[in-house]
Formats: structure tokens, C-alpha cells, sequence
């Protein structure tokens, strides 16, 4: 398994955008699909993006798409979300996970998913 950190969340307001970053400990995590979930209050966590092991293939919820971008830097064990134009609806906490099942007809299922981060919060204010 990896361990996986997130940081860059925050309070912004309606049409801002945010960073996300995701650290991640250990040589074998180039072999891993990368995703990132959200969890609002009283709600499942939900799908927000997938990118595959080579960064050749990424995947998005209906939601986000069109508005935010998932990237990945192998070199440095780190997976980003860029999410521009956001909404008070994008208000969550949000999560990345790492999978080492790199298909991409199951990343949209969290339970594909090995490892977790701790979570970070994204406010976004109307």
C-alpha cells in the first residue's frame, strides 16, 4: 500500500478555482491508479475523478467534467486536481485514493480502491 496526503484545500468563492495535491510515500506508486472522491455532509462519497498508472487516460463525474482536471507527476509521487469554475455544490471533503487495479471500467468504484488519504476540506461560498 501507499500512504497518501492531501493538502490544498480551502474556503473560495463561487467561479474560483483550487489546487489539489496529493502526496504519496513508496516506490511502487507509479503502478497505481490514482482517484479522487469527495463527501459532503449526509451524502455517500462520491466519484470525482480517475487518471490510470501513465497518466494516458483519465476519467471524470458528469459533474466535474469540463471544469476540473486530474494530473499526475510521477517523478514526484504526486496526483493534482485542478478545479476551476466551482460551485457551492463542490463543497465537500475531498479524498484521494490509490487503486492497483488500473482499469478503467472499475475506477469509478471506491471499493476498487487500496489506500486512502485523511481528506481536505473544500468550501466554496456563494
Amino acid at each position: 500500500q501507499v500512504q497518501l496526503v492531501e493538502s490544498g484545500g480551502g474556503l473560495v468563492q463561487a467561479g474560483g478555482s483550487l489546487r489539489l495535491s496529493c502526496a504519496a510515500s513508496g516506490r511502487t506508486f507509479v503502478r497505481y491508479a490514482m482517484g479522487w472522491f469527495r463527501q459532503a455532509p449526509g451524502k455517500e462519497r462520491e466519484f470525482v475523478a480517475a487518471i490510470i498508472w501513465s497518466g494516458g487516460g483519465t476519467y471524470y463525474a458528469d459533474s466535474v467534467k469540463g471544469r476540473f482536471t486530474i494530473s499526475r507527476d510521477n517523478a514526484k509521487n504526486t496526483v493534482y486536481l485542478q478545479m476551476n469554475s466551482l460551485k457551492p455544490e463542490d463543497t465537500a471533503v475531498y479524498y484521494c485514493a490509490a487503486s492497483r487495479n488500473n482499469n478503467y471500467l472499475t475506477l469509478r468504484n471506491r471499493y476498487e480502491y487500496d489506500s486512502w488519504g485523511q481528506g481536505t476540506q473544500v468550501t466554496v461560498s456563494s
